[in-house]
């Protein structure tokens, strides 16, 4: 008896690994026919965004959907308002009871439906007729109501879905959400949109702090702990301690960096007469450093980079002058790893 549980049970995971990968690939084969779909009508749409964006008054990208198709419009949106196409979701049920009013003559609307005949539609598109409002379309009907209607139609090609019983969107939304995905890429690249320029989409995600600059986390000029290279070790070390930062800076009257003074420094020329030796007999000439506008992961990678050694500190400049200095401990308390 056990041994034809044990046998079963084997073969009910068997099945259940081929379902999983008939499900992926049968989506996956839908990606790749709707790549031979994209057209010049893809190039349309773009086209109808972009200027939407870049007219005398700024307009929005509206995309809506019912259903399933909702769920995927709404994270399409999302998308894009992330990568620089200001963007939002409005339900078609709820733009009929008010929501009409959100959208403005300046906008472009972007409509998700696989069959395109929706009912809750209607006011919708009647609504972007209308007001001349160019409505995009993304479809696998091309003789459904939202198809004809539409200013540009993105068609899905007609592959079966996952679902054994053909009934629950499945490879239909998975290629809804790819083009979706594909307009943000293609948007993305068109205006040019820079690490920079993303992370002010992302300011409190991971992404952003890896965008963060050096300039935004370094230790500014005033704060160093600096001295003269006439400078002996005694007074070396009172800055150092009054400073806190774990290292001291010399530089000369013009402003130029001649070494630094880190705490191995002190560790390896520990002797009793160590207070009256000069900064420069126990500083390290030519310390590591990296540019303000830099970054700071590439600070991070810089101190880090060196198996088994790092350092606790990187001297920052602008335009080679003495800027600041960014630590190891500032970087990893700003979740920069």
């Amino acid at each position: 008896m056990g041994a034809l549980t044990k046998k079963k049970s084997e073969s009910s995971v068997d099945q259940d690994i081929g379902t999983a990968i008939r499900a992926l690939e049968t989506e996956a084969d839908g990606l790749l026919k709707l790549a031979k779909f994209i057209d010049t009508r893809f190039a349309d749409a773009i086209t109808a965004i972009h200027d939407m964006k870049s007219s005398g008054v700024q307009g929005r990208l509206i995309v809506a959907g019912i259903g399933k198709s909702g769920h995927v419009a709404r994270k399409i949106a999302a998308t894009l308002a992330s990568t620089g196409t200001p963007s939002y979701f409005v339900h078609p049920g709820e733009a009929s009871h008010g929501d009409m009013g959100m959208i403005t003559s300046n906008d472009v609307v972007l409509m998700l439906s696989n069959s395109g005949e929706n009912a809750e539609l209607s006011d919708l598109i009647h609504y972007t007729r209308r007001y001349s409002i160019h409505l995009i379309a993304i479809t696998s009907n091309p003789k459904s109501t939202l198809a004809q209607h539409a200013d540009t139609c993105l068609l899905l090609p007609d592959v079966p879905e996952a679902c054994p019983n053909g009934l629950a969107p499945t490879t239909s939304t998975t290629m809804m959400m790819a083009l979706g995905d594909a307009l943000a890429v293609t948007l993305l690249e068109r205006m040019g949109l820079t690490k920079e320029q993303y992370k002010v989409f992302h300011p409190g995600g991971k992404l952003g702090q890896k965008l963060m600059k050096v300039s935004e986390l370094m230790i500014g000029y005033d704060a160093l702990p600096i001295v003269q290279p006439d400078a002996k070790m005694d007074e070396a070390i009172l800055v150092l301690t009054e400073k806190n930062l774990g290292s001291v800076l010399v530089v000369d009257d013009k402003g130029n960096l001649k070494g630094i003074v880190t705490d191995g420094d002190l560790k390896r020329h520990m002797a009793p007469d160590l207070l009256q030796k000069s900064v420069t007999d126990v500083m390290t000439s030519g310390p590591k450093s990296i540019e303000s506008d830099a970054l700071a992961v590439e600070a991070l990678d810089i101190m880090t980079k060196i198996p088994g050694h790092y350092l606790t500190s990187l001297i920052v400049t602008n335009d080679g002058k003495l800027t600041g200095m960014i630590r190891l401990q500032d970087c990893l308390q700003a979740g920069i790893a």
